[in-house]
């Protein structure tokens, strides 16, 4: 039993020993020999595959345009013969027919290049694009949507206007004279005529007149008549102002051109202030001067001025506002002058408490009142109110 057994042992093993060397063959010398046999014979198959395709597009590309002429004017074998002529027109109709389905054959742009040509449609030019053989005569920069020309990115250069020029517009002009009358110490200044005045009313047109001004007084004014429903007014009227010779150099002519309005208040037109009288003579003679007017603004249209005091009693709990008087107001009525009153409100936290006024003053530009006007408050609100004083015309 024994020895039977010692001989399975041995026969076990030796199989082992067998099956292993097989095993060893096989991973180091079968294998590496079958990868190589492979590789090798799938670079031949690559090799000739890549021969074939070389070999098939050169006889497409030399006989795929006449097989299909050929195709396509060879009907069947038991057609007629077609003539020559009109073989031609039949080869060149197909041709026309293959390059524009090769034309619509060609990728469509997407979204984003199709917006991109919708905002630069000048600068693009995809009908330019060249889908056939012939090489560009110039050389550009193909990209995805076309060719872009830089030249066409240059851009033009535009002069920014001078923002003086902008700020001196101007809404018409003036012809007016100068003589200054030595003997007499007299300036004579003539208004004739304005052109080109902008139109003030709804039916396009305006009522101009205009104010003489002798800076820096304002007591004594001048006026034209009022010309209606004209934008060239002729107005031809003379104006004296006697000012000394020595004078002369520190006065400014103004002359500011209005339109009247019946139902409110006139608007401003225009001003020209003319601030060397010598400018252009000595005014011995008659000196005739063009301006232009221009557009007046905020700052250089003169209110006038008031002159009030105020006074508060604590103990009483009484402010007292004195209004002393006015002057150099604008005239508001035809006559050149107005009727002026002043109004006070007593305001809290932007609501009106109280308003009183004084009396009215007639015909003049410079009134005096010398009124009090007296508000009922207490210390402890004092800082919560305050005063609105408006200068009114009565009409």
């Amino acid at each position: 039993l024994s020895v039977s057994l010692l001989a399975v042992i041995v026969i076990v093993c030796g199989l082992a020993l067998v099956a292993v060397f097989l095993f060893l063959f096989w991973k180091l010398c079968w294998v590496p020999w079958r990868n190589k046999a492979l590789s090798s014979h799938l670079a031949v198959l690559q090799s000739e595959a890549g021969c074939n395709k070389e070999n098939m597009a050169d006889k497409l590309q030399d006989t795929g345009t006449i097989s299909f002429l050929e195709a396509a004017v060879k009907i069947s074998h038991t057609s007629p013969d077609i003539p020559a002529e009109v073989q031609m027109s039949m080869k060149d109709h197909i041709l026309r027919r293959t390059r524009i389905q090769r034309q619509t054959t060609e990728p469509a742009s997407s979204t984003r290049h199709i917006s991109f040509k919708r905002h630069l449609p000048r600068q693009m030019h995809v009908s330019s694009m060249d889908y056939g053989m012939d090489p560009p005569a110039v050389a550009e920069q193909p990209t995805s949507i076309g060719r872009i020309k830089p030249e066409l990115y240059k851009q033009k250069s535009v002069d920014s206007e001078d923002p003086k020029k902008e700020a001196a517009k101007t809404c018409g002009k003036i012809n007016f004279t100068l003589k200054y009358d030595y003997e007499n110490e007299t300036l004579t200044v003539r208004i004739l005529r304005a052109f080109d005045l902008p139109a003030k009313d709804f039916c396009g047109s305006s009522d101009p007149y205009v104010k003489i001004y002798l800076l820096p007084d304002r007591k004594r004014k001048f006026q034209t008549r009022v010309h209606r429903k004209t934008l060239n007014p002729t107005f031809d009227e003379s104006f004296h102002f006697p000012v000394p010779h020595e004078e002369l150099v520190s006065r400014k002519l103004h002359l500011s051109v209005f339109d009247f309005d019946r139902f409110s208040r006139h608007d401003m037109i225009g001003e020209v202030i003319l601030e060397n009288l010598f400018e252009d003579s000595d005014l011995s003679r008659e000196t005739s001067v063009w301006k232009d007017i221009q557009y007046a603004t905020t700052e250089s249209v003169d209110l006038g001025e008031i002159m009030f005091s105020l006074c508060y009693l604590p103990t009483a709990g009484r402010l007292t506002l004195t209004v002393i008087k006015c002057r150099n107001l604008k005239a508001m009525d035809i006559t050149g002058y107005s009727d002026p009153y002043v109004k006070v409100s007593l305001l809290c936290d932007g609501r009106r408490l109280k308003k009183k006024k004084t009396t009215i003053k007639k015909n003049t530009l410079n009134p005096t009142y010398n009124e009090a006007i007296i508000f009922d408050i207490p210390p402890e609100n004092m800082d919560q109110v305050s005063l609105l004083i408006s200068v009114m015309d009565y009409d």
